[in-house]
């Protein structure tokens, strides 16, 4: 305990140095009777990453930048915006306290107008400083879920237990302060849809074929939920399977989950799970269990580009059964729903894909 505190108030210290050497570097313009600038790693860019097998999207060195001027009238609002972060960061991580996104968004709702623009500003200076965001003291909501053969404590003593058969468990808005996590689970499954999950909870999933953990992020997943599949995967090494829809969306969160975001590439290392596996639902199974034609849906204009977007991505080759499963989906130009199984039986996904899957090696 005494070693982490002491990592912690090291950690802190180097936060707070990097801080305060941006706003030196802002006054020095300023004794100069200079305008001052700050410069931004360009976040939105693929140009700025690299792909490594072993790490995932992670952004590259040699990135490309963006000058925010203090005397631009395009940029000016942004540089008070990111200086108002900056502060209210420096604040936090003195006093050793925390803040949600959300709070900082309604004590300066006039400056940031919107809550997107606090949640992209906290994430250029997380950027901007190499620091991870949970080390500016700077908490986001959860909106993932978690349930299963798992135990742990919260960074204010909180005992969690995931075990309830019929509920489930809140992510934490502080992963980084989780400890003495407990699991004899053989397997973790993450699941892209709270309706998928909570049909999984309903059916009692968990103790059929415990031990196990089940988490979702609900759709396109928020940063906690990323975190908390990488900390459980850092600690119990077992294998992760993705249950997302056969539809070029649902692949692109498993590749989110596996590989990161260019976004959040600079926190490659933390977030992503090169280890993940896709349990399905495949596009080869929609022919292989002979899903009913009015279960599949066509795919719309929206997902062929989506489709094409990621066959072009990096990591794709670095997959061919993934690629082998794409190029099938692109040439029959079908999608389903995890829900479409139900057209073969109401319990089919839980009581025989889900089992025989995991039992018999379905997986890629």
């Amino acid at each position: 305990m005494a070693d982490r505190q002491r990592e912690d108030e090291e950690s802190s210290l180097e936060v707070l140095k990097r801080i305060e050497n941006v706003i030196l570097e802002i006054v020095t313009h300023l004794a100069k009777d200079e305008a001052p600038a700050l410069v931004l790693p360009n976040r939105s860019s693929w140009d700025n990453v690299s792909f490594d097998n072993a790490i995932g999207l992670q952004m590259s060195s040699t990135s490309a930048v963006r000058t925010i001027r203090s005397d631009c009238p395009r940029t000016a609002t942004t540089f008070s915006q990111i200086l108002k972060i900056l502060s209210v960061t420096y604040t936090l991580v003195q006093s050793n306290s925390y803040a949600t996104k959300r709070d900082i968004y309604y004590n300066h709702p006039q400056l940031f107008g919107s809550q997107k623009i606090v949640d992209r500003i906290v994430d250029d200076v997380s950027c901007m400083l190499k620091i991870p965001r949970r080390s500016l003291h700077v908490l986001a909501t959860s909106k993932g879920l978690i349930s299963g053969d798992l135990c742990y404590m919260e960074e204010d003593g909180t005992r969690i237990n995931c075990h309830s058969n019929s509920s489930a468990v809140a992510v934490s808005s502080n992963i980084g302060g989780i400890r003495n996590i407990v699991s004899s689970a053989k397997f973790i499954l993450v699941v892209e849809k709270d309706a998928t999950f909570q049909r999984l909870l309903q059916d009692d999933f968990c103790t059929k074929l415990s031990p196990l953990i089940m988490i979702t992020g609900k759709g396109f997943p928020d940063v906690n939920s990323r975190l908390m599949v990488r900390k459980l995967w850092d600690v119990l090494h077992v294998p992760i399977f993705t249950l997302v829809d056969a539809d070029p969306h649902g692949i692109e969160i498993m590749c989110i989950y596996k590989y990161g975001s260019v976004a959040m590439s600079f926190e490659a290392q933390s977030l992503t799970i090169p280890n993940v596996m896709w349990l399905g639902l495949l596009p080869s199974d929609l022919e292989r269990l002979q899903i009913p034609r009015n279960a599949l849906i066509p795919l719309t204009k929206a997902d062929e580009n989506k489709l094409n977007s990621l066959l072009k991505r990096p990591y794709v080759t670095a997959q061919p059964e993934w690629l082998i499963e794409m190029t099938l989906m692109q040439k029959n130009r079908v999608k389903a729903e995890i829900q479409s199984l139900a057209a073969i039986g109401p319990d089919f996904l839980t009581s025989i894909y889900l089992p025989n899957k995991l039992r018999f090696g379905g997986w890629l």
